[in-house]
Order: C-alpha cells, then structure tokens, then sequence
C-alpha cells in the first residue's frame, strides 16, 4: 500500500509493507549507502531475513520506504511490540509518516530515530493522535577510529561463548533487558542459540575460567558490525572486564574485515561513554528515543511535549551501555 504527498521538493511516496524481501528490494542499496548511520536497519533486517521473524516479537514486522523523484529517501521498519525505527526524515516527510500510520489506526509504542528525526516524528504523532511523547532516552553512535586497550588488562582472556554456555548467556540477556529497560525484547533462549551460532558473543573469563563479562557483535552486514550488548554483572564491575572484553570483540571485527566497526551508548552513562572513546570510538550522530502513552490528556493541562518538559511525568531513569 502506497500514499502519495507533494512536498516542494517534489511528489513523495510511503510505500508500506509487511514483505521484507519487498522492502529490502526497494531500500536495500538506500541503506547499504550509508551504513553507519543505518545500522539497526540493515542488522535488524539481516537476522530477520536469516532467523525468521520470531527472534524480535510478536506480529508481523512492517517497513517502510519513502520515494520521491524516483529515489529512495528515508526507510522505517518496526517488529512489534517495539518501537518504529526511522532512517533521517525532514519535519514535512516525518509529519506525512505520522498522518498515514495514524489513519492506519497504528498504536505505535515510540520511536528511536537521530535526535532531529526523533523529535518531529514525536511532535508529528502527538499532534494527529493525542497521545503524549516523552523523551526515554539519549544515545550516541560511535564508530571505532584507533583501537587502544583502556589501561591495564584484567588478569584473565577472551573466550567466545559456546553452546555449553547457553543458560548463562539466557540470565545475562535477561539482566541486560532489564537493565536497559527493554523489558522483553527478543526471546533470551532464541538470542543466545543466533549469537552461539554465529559467534556472536565474547567473554572475558578469570584466570580459572570464570565469565565475568560479556561483549557482542553483529554479523557483519554493508561492511559495518555494531557492537551490542555489553554487559558485565553488577557485583563484578569496576574492574575492567567490559573495557576488556569490547576491545577483543573490537579488535576481531577489524581482523574480519568490517570497514566500520559501530556502537551506541547511553549519554546519560558518563563511564561507558569515556570508557569506548578511551579504547579509541569517536562520535557519529546522537539518537533518541521516545515513549508515546495513550493516556487521555485531562482538559485544562498540557500533554508531554517531545522535549520532554511535562510537570506529570516524572523523568525516565537513566539506562546503562548500550542497545542490543
């Protein structure tokens, strides 16, 4: 299904569709343009494309790509119940986007998109819903420059985790949803089956052999491998394990040929930040997430604006590292 939106720069069309090899025919090479800034898409579709849609949730994933003067422009996919993930968009493009899904009756929980994107498409939603937005979260992705080992290594090494390390990789996941407050995000027994499969997730063990952090990383997809999650127990932190660990996940990346290797990170988390610049990442673009509510606005007060200036609602607690 398509709809169509004249802007002054010329006749814009949101094709929309539930058929991921629909849409990676369409915004595939889109998104291969520019691989940094359009990670989530392209990892995103990748493990849909090779696991199923299973590993992300309930409901048919849907997509999205906005064509204009024949080309592709922008590109959005969602796999419910989580949030719609926006590539760039202008104010015009994010509002058209907002009238189409809310004419749709779509009951979208938030979205994560740059920082100027996430804001539009949030102020955009409010207006042609009702339904309140309030900031969740700031990120910042990182791409690696000079990869530096952050001081003094732990004693112990890396291992990359094994099928023997299954239900300690199911509680971590678990840990780490929790912590980043994604609740249940992708099923933890399917997520550790795709990383052991893959390869996908190093620790760093004592010297007796004992796991005392972990670091992940995507397959490797337009060149690019994002690095998620990272994430060591919280009695055990503190002494250099993560910093570890995402250095030898780092360092393997590059060592396998990705042209960028990519990470996100809280920037409400002063120590991860100034540990991944310390090991040697530099800033890209900073992201946001919004959460929208579907609360009835009480007459007479004002609704949560997407700058999150709103005296109802108190501010989200801060979430450690990074996104899966």
């Amino acid at each position: 299904m398509d709809t169509d939106t004249n802007t002054r720069s010329g006749r814009a069309s949101w094709h929309l569709t539930h058929d991921l090899d629909d849409f990676l025919a369409r915004a595939g090479p889109f998104l291969r343009s520019r691989p940094a800034p359009h990670t989530v898409p392209l990892t995103v579709t990748e493990t849909l494309r090779t696991r199923g849609r299973c590993v992300y949730g309930e409901g048919a994933p849907e997509f999205g790509v906005l064509e204009r003067d024949g080309e592709v422009r922008a590109a959005f996919f969602r796999t419910p119940p989580h949030w719609l993930n926006l590539t760039a968009l202008t104010p015009g493009d994010a509002d058209s986007l907002a009238a189409r899904l809310a004419a749709l009756g779509r009951r979208l929980p938030g979205v994560n998109a740059d920082t100027d994107t996430a804001a539009a498409f949030a102020e955009a939603w409010q207006r042609h819903t009702g339904a309140p937005a309030a900031l969740r979260r700031r990120q910042r992705l990182y791409r690696l420059g000079t990869l530096t080992a952050p001081g003094p290594v732990p004693p112990g090494r890396p291992r990359v985790a094994v099928t023997s390390d299954r239900e300690r990789l199911r509680h971590w996941h678990d840990e780490f949803s929790a912590s980043v407050g994604l609740g249940t995000a992708r099923d933890s027994a399917e997520w550790a089956d795709a990383r052991i499969d893959n390869g996908g997730i190093t620790f760093w063990e004592t010297p007796d052999g004992t796991p005392v952090a972990m670091a992940g990383s995507t397959p490797q997809v337009a060149g690019q491998v994002r690095v998620a999650p990272v994430y060591t127990p919280p009695h055990l932190r503190g002494r250099g394990y993560a910093g570890a660990a995402t250095t030898e996940v780092s360092r393997a990346a590059r060592a396998a040929g990705a042209d960028e290797v990519l990470l996100f990170t809280d920037l409400s988390n002063p120590t991860s930040n100034g540990l991944y610049q310390r090991i040697g990442y530099r800033p890209v673009a900073d992201f946001a997430v919004y959460d929208f509510t579907w609360a009835p606005i009480t007459p007479g007060r004002p609704s949560t604006t997407p700058d999150g200036h709103d005296a109802r609602a108190a501010q989200p607690a801060s979430r450690p590292q990074q996104l899966p």
